[in-house]
């Protein structure tokens, strides 16, 4: 598993779940019909019901008819996979269990349970603060975000990591961006066998794109001002680099 360092100014769960669900392009039904998974056929409400486009004679249309309404008939399940090639993509997996309904040629979906799992576990969402979270503002925007800072800035990401404290990038082999939301930046660590996370939290959350500039700005001056870690500097020195 590697170790996992303690973010700081993070989503809460609500939020961080419904995040997930709004950069989610697919999901998989476990229905009495058995298991389908679907790609680019849900959209979602403001207070969180998932709408989901199936073909008229499908069995999950069929199941959601005859099913007593308000008696739990699926589950929902969605991947949050980090853009950025690392181990173990998988960032994140949200469950939604509940009860479907037909809705002008639609199937809605109201969840009586959620779930989400993270590296450091898995926690009940309230349902009430599901309802009420919204995304954060930059996970639609996210893969574009990292995929550009890994592939075109490759310098500033090696610049951000003398803000990680020295003992976490002992053995670095690679560092990538992870993840980016309104309240900081999360960079993966990997090592021969194992990887680590470390969060770098910005000074005040970024509502837009304008503000994350910022927020990035304000990083990468901090990172300039400290020194390059020893281990990046023998990394370098050996040739890994």
């Amino acid at each position: 598993m590697g170790d996992r360092h303690t973010w700081t100014a993070a989503p809460a769960a609500a939020e961080r779940a419904r995040s997930v669900l709004a950069a989610a392009w697919s999901c998989a039904v476990t229905a009495e019909g058995g298991r389908e998974e679907f790609v680019g056929a849900h959209t979602v409400t403001e207070d969180g019901r998932v709408l989901l486009r199936v073909p008229e004679d499908s069995t999950l249309m069929a199941a959601a008819i005859c099913a007593p309404r308000g008696e739990p008939s699926a589950v929902l399940e969605f991947a949050d996979v980090a853009p950025v090639p690392v181990r173990g993509r998988i960032r994140a997996r949200l469950w939604l269990a509940g009860w479907f309904a037909p809705e002008d040629g639609d199937l809605e979906f109201r969840p009586t349970r959620i779930v989400l799992r993270e590296p450091s576990g898995a926690v009940v969402v309230d349902l009430d603060d599901f309802a009420a979270a919204a995304p954060d503002p930059l996970a639609t925007a996210e893969a574009r975000l990292l995929t550009h800072l890994a592939d075109a800035h490759p310098d500033a990401v090696e610049r951000l990591t003398r803000l990680v404290p020295h003992d976490s990038l002992h053995g670095a082999v690679r560092v990538q961006p992870l993840a980016v939301d309104r309240h900081g930046l999360t960079l993966r660590v990997e090592r021969a066998r194992t990887d680590g996370d470390v969060r770098l939290t910005f000074h005040k959350p970024a509502d837009d794109m304008a503000q994350l500039t910022e927020r990035m700005h304000v990083l990468l001056s901090q990172a300039s001002a400290a020194s390059c870690p020893r281990a990046l500097q023998r990394q370098r020195a050996d040739g890994d680099g």
